[in-house]
């Protein structure tokens, strides 16, 4: 039986007791080796955490004017749904792909995040709108003659990781992390366990055992 009942008590739950690398390990020990998205994908800010299904969006780089400007970027916008996240791949990173306006839409919508593997642009108005945006950084260039959405709810690959529409996607300060929806129920069970683990070794190497002792009486470190 799971530890939540609903879908929005499993997402609160992940971000309240649950932190990227304790969950990384658990898709380690099942053989899932390379789920972390690559290391330039920051959060805006570090307290920042998201947790949702993805929404996978997929861009491609585009030269000049469009006969449809963004391509299916409106239309990916506006079928989000409550505790998606917007995560976008394609491109060569030429231009932003996130803005004030982007947040606000998905953010309206219920929306639980955006990652980006690419920059965003409007910083201080994303920032006023405090809601979790992951991107490479920010740049400024505009995105209508750079690039547009061509599909969205289709794989998308970032990095070493393949993302299917659906799959988990948690983030924090140190890192994003994709988990498969075949096992995210596992892999969250195993994960509260061996968080709430570690807080007893962290208690037990505080009050004088050692590293060693703590290892071989707990199996965590």
């Amino acid at each position: 039986m799971s530890t939540w009942k609903s879908e929005k008590e499993k997402f609160q739950l992940m971000k309240e007791k649950l932190y990227t690398p304790v969950v990384g390990d658990i898709l380690d020990e099942l053989g899932y080796y390379h789920q972390f998205l690559p290391a330039d994908i920051r959060p805006l800010k570090p307290e920042m955490k998201l947790a949702g299904k993805a929404m996978t969006v997929l861009m491609i780089d585009v030269f000049g004017p469009q006969k449809k400007p963004f391509g299916l970027l409106t239309e990916a916008l506006d079928q989000l749904q409550a505790d998606e996240i917007y995560i976008a791949a394609g491109g060569t990173k030429r231009c932003a792909y996130w803005g004030e306006l982007l947040t606000a839409t998905a953010r309206v919508r219920g929306a639980a995040g955006a990652v980006l593997n690419g920059w965003h642009r409007d910083t201080p108005q994303v920032l006023e709108q405090n809601w979790p945006v992951f991107s490479c950084g920010c740049y400024a260039q505009d995105s209508s003659v750079r690039t547009q959405v061509v599909d969205f709810r289709c794989p998308i690959e970032i990095g070493q990781v393949t993302i299917q529409d659906g799959d988990l996607v948690f983030g924090d300060v140190d890192g994003v992390l994709i988990i498969p929806k075949d096992i995210a129920d596992e892999v969250l069970e195993k994960a509260l366990i061996k968080a709430a683990g570690e807080k007893k070794v962290r208690k037990a190497i505080e009050e004088g055992m050692t590293a060693t002792k703590a290892f071989e009486v707990f199996g965590i470190l």
